[in-house]
């Protein structure tokens, strides 16, 4: 498996950028749960290996990631949106706040901020959306293994609460599993209550 670059990040810093920060979020389509974002900015000198998208990582992976990630990084946050707030803004503004709010967190703050496909509103410092970065950017990809794993913990808190649906396991997602659960429990306080996937529980066997 190929890792992401740090290319995009060494072009910004070769414009004069000294801190230039990676932004991603996890959780957007999910059913239960919160989005939580991540924004991290490397040390250029402190190089962490096997860092790529969140998602082709094993868990394992990640955990170990995330521990070598917050030791070499100058800064690092992760913000997290819960479910009230996703029913009120939407998903699409709700992802997009959690990482406005990620990145306004980093201390310091940073010159340039790169995400992955989407631009974040209300930023004041310069930006750039690259679209698959989370696949091409060393930073964005270590943005999305801080949001994942911050996610997943939250997940398997919220399955020691209320073991009925299985969120340990899932995380959220719209498994056979979790749909089977949500037809025969209904929805949790932690479900988001404007994601109404009818049409997938129509595809669950009885």
């Amino acid at each position: 498996m190929r890792g992401a670059s740090r290319a995009i990040e060494n072009e910004i810093r070769r414009m004069g950028y000294v801190h230039v920060a990676g932004v991603d979020e996890v959780g957007r389509g999910c059913l239960a749960g919160p989005v939580a974002a991540g924004a991290v900015v490397l040390h250029p000198d402190r190089y962490v290996a096997g860092i790529a998208d969140s998602k082709v990582l094993t868990a394992a992976d990640r955990e170990r990631l995330f521990s070598e990630i917050v030791e070499a990084a100058v800064c690092w946050h992760v913000a997290v949106v819960d479910v009230d707030d996703i029913d009120r803004l939407n998903i699409h503004r709700a992802s997009l706040f959690a990482m406005q709010q990620a990145v306004w967190a980093l201390m310091p703050l940073p010159g340039f901020v790169i995400s992955d496909a989407f631009r974040i509103p209300n930023l004041t410092m310069a930006q750039r959306p690259v679209v698959g970065g989370d696949r091409r950017s060393t930073a964005i990809a270590a943005a999305s293994i801080l949001a994942k794993v911050t996610r997943d913990r939250l997940m398997v808190e919220l399955h020691t609460r209320d073991p009925r649906y299985g969120f340990d396991r899932h995380k959220g997602y719209a498994t056979r599993e979790h749909l089977a659960a949500m037809r025969r429990f209904g929805y949790s306080p932690v479900h988001r209550r404007t994601f109404r996937p009818s049409s997938l529980f129509d595809t669950i066997s009885h």
